[in-house]
């Protein structure tokens, strides 16, 4: 199954769709304009809340804790590096690998891919396309990659 993330340029209040391959809307992302958690919550297609993504304040590091039907599943840690950004993941038997900046990277279960990430240059906005081969694991990698994305963007900011 892919997942196709076209965000917006000229918003300010992170909104945007998830589609399938067919270009249906699958899920929908909504965060705060102003909020110092930086809290994302993602909707299914009826716009119910399925999931919640929010940084913990008070860490020296970034850390964002990801919920899936109001239970935590997964903290996404930015870790110290000089150079470039590294990302863990706590929570079951979870760990990430690849090229952060570049948005090529692809989250393990054990030694099982369960997500690859690759980022469409030369497009207005941000657009990623999430390859997940088992449908289970597709809302838990769509908040991997938006806790990512937003470390990313504030780290810039």
């Amino acid at each position: 199954m892919k997942l196709y993330i076209k965000q917006k340029i000229f918003t300010f209040a992170p909104e945007f769709a998830v589609k399938d391959e067919f270009g249906n809307d699958r899920w929908y992302v909504q965060g705060k304009f102003i909020s110092l958690d930086r809290a994302h919550t993602i909707y299914n297609s009826a716009h119910q809340p399925v999931a919640r993504i929010y940084r913990d304040l008070f860490r020296l590091m970034h850390h964002y804790h990801l919920e899936l039907g109001g239970v935590e599943v997964a903290e996404i840690v930015r870790e110290f590096s000089l150079f470039r950004p590294r990302y863990s993941i706590t929570g079951g038997d979870l760990s990430i690998e690849g090229e952060w900046l570049a948005h090529e990277y692809s989250i393990f279960e054990g030694n099982r891919s369960i997500m690859q990430i690759s980022k469409q240059w030369f497009t207005w906005g941000d657009s990623y396309v999430l390859d997940i081969p088992n449908p289970q694991h597709e809302l838990l990698a769509l908040g991997v990659t938006l806790a990512i994305d937003i470390c990313l963007s504030d780290s810039k900011s």
